[in-house]
């Protein structure tokens, strides 16, 4: 199930730096052709990576791009599976870049200030039995 040396399958290096959970997650990523390989689509989670290699894939709300900087022999603990890649877009700037957009973002009203909605005018009338 492992290939030594300077080859490893996406979906299981995914899993092996832990960017997700199982092995099967990993490898739906990469069949919906969610996970980039050098700026190239991945049609399929057999794709072979090598060290050098930038991986562009969705987890969660990020984005995130990594250097893959070895391959990995199975999958350890976290300290371990941190040294198989180098992050190139950290997390930090994305949560500072969304708070700076829902900041300029218009604010939704609140719940029963202002002028009732149509849903709750309704429901106003239908408490009156109008």
């Amino acid at each position: 199930m492992t290939e030594t040396g300077d080859k490893i399958r996406l979906d299981l290096w995914l899993w092996y730096a832990r960017f997700f959970k199982t092995r099967s997650l990993a490898s739906k990523v990469c069949k919906a052709h969610k996970v980039r390989v050098n700026g190239e689509h991945s049609k399929k989670a057999s794709t072979t990576i090598t060290p050098g290699d930038v991986l562009t894939f969705p987890q969660g709300p990020h984005v995130r791009v990594v250097k893959v900087l070895a391959c990995g022999e199975r999958r350890g603990p976290a300290t371990e599976a941190q040294a198989l890649y180098e992050d190139l877009s950290p997390i930090e700037e994305q949560v500072k870049a969304k708070r700076e957009e829902a900041k300029t973002a218009p604010a939704l009203r609140e719940a029963g200030s202002g002028r009732p909605t149509k849903a709750e005018r309704r429901a106003i009338d239908k408490l009156m039995d109008r």
